[in-house]
């Protein structure tokens, strides 16, 4: 056993360790080249230049895979789902992580777990869990967007009723904001100040964060735009509007916590019940991993497990 885990650390260190050196060092020699030529730029000038709009979001620390995987449709979908979660990372990377945690996934079942299938679940978890993480990361950062919505909304009322321009506005939502609101909003005026048209800019303020509120904000400035109108008063509408919805969601949750609870024990009681019996009776519970029949029975309960996730997710989703 114990020559068994030393293999496993020494096989997971070694693969989270190149992962880290195939990422960090193309990143590091990038860094590097563009301070070079940063001090090569200022060693003429006594000024110190602000180099803060220059660095992305995140450099493409593996940009021929990043090139390949935007080219996909499924790759359009990761790069739009790390754009929303906020993390600081590219989708070449991300995939190269998902490859990686499934073999070490698979390295650990096949080293513990002495049954055919238990290799390929683990890989199948392993590669799932970077984009189960990131799926959190992003309603987690949606659910901070919304709630924040309807203050930026009132800042921007507000500053426009003081009388200052739509794009001063911007910058001041930007300035003013925490993240998320803050750092998307700053995003736009940035776009809009280096020259890219205010509508582009809040229709791409719309493809990033993809919130229902947000689509009718750039809606709505679009149309004062073209036809004219107190902005200020619509803003205050919307957030009106954007707060109603809260209270209504949280009495949907309200009504619905007694069937989520439900769901949560239906979907916990063959799990706790099957840990019980280990210790209960472990030489029944054994039968289920020795037997083809059992491994039958395994297989059944899981994909009854996740069809009833499924359908309770179903039941007691209430769109508002």
């Amino acid at each position: 056993m114990l020559v068994a885990t030393a293999v496993f650390l020494f096989v997971t260190a070694l693969v989270f360790g190149g992962y880290a050196a195939l990422t960090a060092l193309p990143r590091v020699v990038a860094g590097r080249r563009l301070e070079r030529r940063l001090r090569d730029l200022r060693s003429g000038a006594p000024d110190v230049i602000d180099t803060s709009v220059l660095a992305p979001r995140e450099a493409a620390s593996l940009p021929v895979l990043d090139r390949l995987v935007k080219r996909t449709g499924a790759g359009a979908r990761l790069v739009r789902l790390v754009e929303q979660s906020g993390v600081r990372i590219t989708a070449g990377r991300v995939v190269v992580l998902s490859v990686l945690t499934g073999l070490a996934a698979a390295s650990l079942a096949r080293l513990t777990i002495r049954q055919p299938f238990a290799p390929l679940v683990a890989a199948v978890l392993g590669v799932a869990a970077p984009y189960c993480w990131l799926s959190m990361r992003r309603s987690s950062r949606l659910r901070r967007f919304e709630e924040q919505f309807p203050d930026a909304l009132d800042l921007l009322s507000r500053a426009l009723r003081a009388g200052h321009a739509f794009q001063t506005a911007l910058g001041m939502v930007a300035e003013e904001v925490p993240a998320p609101v803050g750092s998307e909003f700053k995003t736009t005026f940035e776009q809009q100040n280096f020259g890219l048209p205010l509508r582009d800019a809040l229709n791409e303020l719309a493809d990033r964060v993809g919130i229902l509120d947000v689509r009718f904000f750039v809606t709505a400035v679009a149309i004062q735009r073209d036809t004219g109108g107190n902005l200020a008063e619509i803003l205050d509408n919307l957030a009106h509007v954007v707060r109603e919805r809260f209270k209504i969601r949280r009495q949907v949750r309200v009504h619905t916590a007694h069937g989520r609870f439900t769901g949560y024990v239906l979907l916990a009681l063959p799990i706790a019940l099957a840990i019980a019996l280990s210790f209960i009776s472990p030489d029944h519970m054994k039968l289920l991993f020795r037997e083809r029949m059992g491994h039958i029975m395994l297989g059944g309960a899981a994909v009854m497990q996740l069809i009833g996730i499924v359908w309770i997710r179903q039941v007691i989703r209430i769109e508002v």
